[in-house]
């Protein structure tokens, strides 16, 4: 009965990609009466806010109408492109769940470690991040992962995160990916791409 509740309650944790409550007055605001051009700030000209200042840094990333229709073949693709990866974290913030993204790619950066020493300093920042309970980024994970990661603390190699990205990755890809690639967002990328914007 125990491990019945336990089992329920994992898989309420973990069939959603969003920790923090949505308000809905807020969540149509973010995406409802905006352009969607302007919030991404194509084509590039204004000068405001940090994600209009790393979409210019990667001006030259832009993508082409092929590079748009691959995001829509898989998650991996999306990421793969810098700007698609930058577009995604700005969709995901009008969503309250970019900390999915950012945790993701904080595991890519701590698997690419050598010493001892930076994974030590990359765990602990991670854990303090994104994982303790009150986490001020907090991600959705189920109590067995968080757990295998606070024991894998004291033996850490560069898996330690491996199993906790996979199911923030698999939220993403099964919950916010087919949204963005339904969005109004998608489709003017898509459109302007082809216009060759």
């Amino acid at each position: 009965m125990k491990e019945d509740l336990i089992s329920a309650s994992h898989w309420s944790v973990a069939s959603t990609d969003c920790t923090k409550p949505k308000d809905p007055s807020k969540v149509k605001k973010a995406i409802m009466g905006r352009n969607w051009k302007s919030r991404l700030g194509l084509p590039l000209k204004t000068n405001s806010g940090n994600s209009m200042s790393n979409l210019r840094k990667i001006k030259s990333h832009r993508p082409t109408a092929d590079d748009v229709i691959q995001w829509a073949q898989s998650l991996d693709k999306l990421l793969s492109h810098k700007y698609g990866k930058m577009v995604f974290f700005i969709f995901l913030k009008t969503e309250y769940c970019e900390e999915n993204i950012e945790f993701w790619n904080a595991c890519e950066d701590f698997r690419m470690l050598s010493s001892h020493q930076e994974l030590t300093s990359k765990a602990i920042s991670i854990y303090e991040e994104f994982i303790k309970s009150e986490a001020p980024k907090e991600v959705n994970l189920d109590f067995y992962t968080k757990n295998k990661i606070i024991q894998s603390l004291n033996e850490l190699n560069v898996a330690s995160f491996l199993t906790a990205q996979g199911k923030v990755y698999s939220l993403m890809e099964n919950n916010s990916y087919p949204r963005f690639i339904h969005s109004d967002l998608y489709k003017e990328l898509l459109a302007d791409a082809r216009r060759g914007r």
